[in-house]
């Protein structure tokens, strides 16, 4: 891997950054909201918003909770397409899905929103809150909450279709061909029938499994992650272990795939690399400090492979967003910079940004039998 370019964003985060394929917004201190193409290195806008809640990037709006309100912004411009008034507490970061726009507060309500003007469409009181977010298809939409149950919502009308209870508190969600996959604080990864919440399977691990899994439907595969450290291939179908493979740090999110190719990051300032059909060790890469969030895979049309993007901040919280590809030929010249966050009306003026990662260390390559 080589870095490629470097974003100083001059000021620490206030909440997760939001991706969407190669779009990019970044919530700063100072009440800045900033947005940008990172296929294109370009800044779309830079616009005076304060939230602390990770934004919601739909097909062509942007969402964010502030203190008091919910804001629709063009995702092109940056203008205000709509308000409402919001004021309850979230338990999970909104969540886009189409045309649907969902809320779940701390209290247990998940609330539909159109997305086009912020109008209701349904509200449902839940005994609890959401513990991770919900997940979707075109008529369920399926939310974890922190009484150790999933609940199947109809997503139409908000009722609930059924509900089921696990051994402890549900992580992430992903759907895949009527079957939902997720980890629980039980120390087990469970498969459960989309259509009726039956448990399917289940596969015990050395600690609860967090994250986003990520299911391969064409090899029935199932990948995840785990807090003792340990990435994991299980058949779909059957759960059924098809490889495991030791990490050298704790995970922080779910792993990334791209094509036969895994990546995964921890809390040590180090990324790995795996192989989908054995697991293999293909490479590492070290970070020049600790990254500040979950990396983000997109697909640059301009290059072979894809860019993967990382967020690390300097000694007094400055964030700066690098990305990188894997090599092709030796680099000759050294990354380029986008665009960086400037001034806008009524903002102090922010120190100059630091370059943090003027010199990064390429993929390590995997000496053979030292996989380890």
């Amino acid at each position: 891997m080589a870095p490629i370019w470097t974003l100083a964003l001059n000021n620490p985060l206030t909440a997760p950054p939001a991706f969407r394929e190669s779009y990019a917004v970044f919530a700063l201190e100072g009440e800045q909201l900033a947005a940008y193409d990172l296929e294109r290195g370009s800044q779309l806008w830079l616009i005076n918003l304060a939230t602390t809640v990770e934004p919601a990037i739909g097909a062509d709006l942007v969402f964010v909770v502030t203190d008091e309100s919910l804001v629709a912004l063009s995702r092109s411009t940056g203008a205000t397409a709509w308000t409402k008034p919001f004021e309850d507490e979230l338990a999970v970061a909104p969540v886009v899905d189409g045309d649907r726009l969902l809320l779940s507060s701390a209290g247990g309500a998940v609330i539909a929103l159109r997305a086009a003007d912020g109008a209701e469409v349904w509200r449902q009181q839940l005994p609890r809150g959401s513990s991770s977010r919900p997940a979707f298809t075109a008529t369920r939409v399926f939310v974890p909450t922190s009484d150790n149950f999933v609940v199947a919502l109809d997503a139409m009308k908000g009722e609930v279709v059924w509900r089921r209870r696990l051994g402890g508190i549900g992580h992430d969600i992903v759907e895949s061909n009527d079957r939902l996959y997720l980890g629980a604080q039980d120390r087990y990864f469970y498969c459960l029938n989309a259509k009726t919440g039956e448990v399917e399977w289940r596969w015990p691990t050395g600690a609860d499994a967090i994250g986003l899994p990520v299911v391969d439907d064409k090899d029935n595969t199932v990948y995840f992650v785990s807090l003792d450290n340990v990435l994991r291939a299980l058949n779909r179908g059957s759960g059924v272990q098809r490889w495991k493979f030791p990490l050298p740090f704790r995970p922080i999110a779910g792993p990334l795939r791209y094509l036969e190719t895994l990546v995964v990051a921890g809390t040590t300032p180090q990324l790995q690399a795996n192989s989908t059909r054995d697991g293999k060790l293909l490479g590492r890469y070290t970070a020049p400090v600790e990254l500040s969030a979950p990396p983000h895979l997109f697909a640059d049309r301009a290059r072979v492979f894809p860019v993967l993007t990382m967020i690390t901040s300097d000694i007094v919280g400055r964030a700066t967003v690098t990305g990188t590809t894997r090599d092709i030929e030796p680099v000759n010249s050294p990354p380029a910079s986008l665009p960086n966050i400037e001034k806008v009306p009524e903002a102090f003026e922010m120190p100059r940004p630091v370059d943090v990662v003027s010199a990064l260390p390429n993929l390590i390559p995997v000496v053979p039998g030292a996989e380890q």
